[in-house]
């Protein structure tokens, strides 16, 4: 029984140096998040490149808003907030850099649709005597 009971203690004694080890690691800072603002930047990029200024305005300012809040963050030494605003600064900017592209598609497939009008026209007009 004795050994028993020794051997419960070493276990609690080893569980509750795991959870104070494990609750250190949460309240520290953490690393900054280098990666993902760096690939939010790139995304709001990406997406002024696709042209989401005129297509997808609001997106486009939403990712930039959450970029600065999460730069402001990591000043702050807030990262686990910073990570999770640049994460959603890159989401809010592939959906610009989507919109964009689906508006130049729709307006590229608009035009071709004119085109064939066009040339149905022609062919019905030439082909009356």
């Amino acid at each position: 029984m004795n050994y028993n009971f020794r051997l419960h203690r070493q276990q609690a004694r080893m569980l509750i140096a795991g959870l104070s080890l494990l609750l250190t690691a949460c309240a520290s800072p953490g690393i900054a998040p280098v990666a993902e603002l760096a690939t939010a930047r790139a995304s709001i990029a990406q997406a002024e490149r696709a042209g989401a200024m005129e297509a997808a305005p609001v997106e486009l300012l939403t990712a930039r808003e959450k970029l600065g809040k999460a730069e402001a963050a990591v000043r702050e030494g807030r990262f686990d907030s910073a990570r999770r605003l640049a994460e959603q600064a890159e989401a809010d900017a592939e959906l610009a850099e989507r919109k964009a592209r689906a508006a130049k598609a729709q307006a590229a497939a608009a035009e071709l649709a004119r085109s064939n009008d066009q040339l149905r026209k022609e062919i019905e007009r030439k082909g009356r005597p």
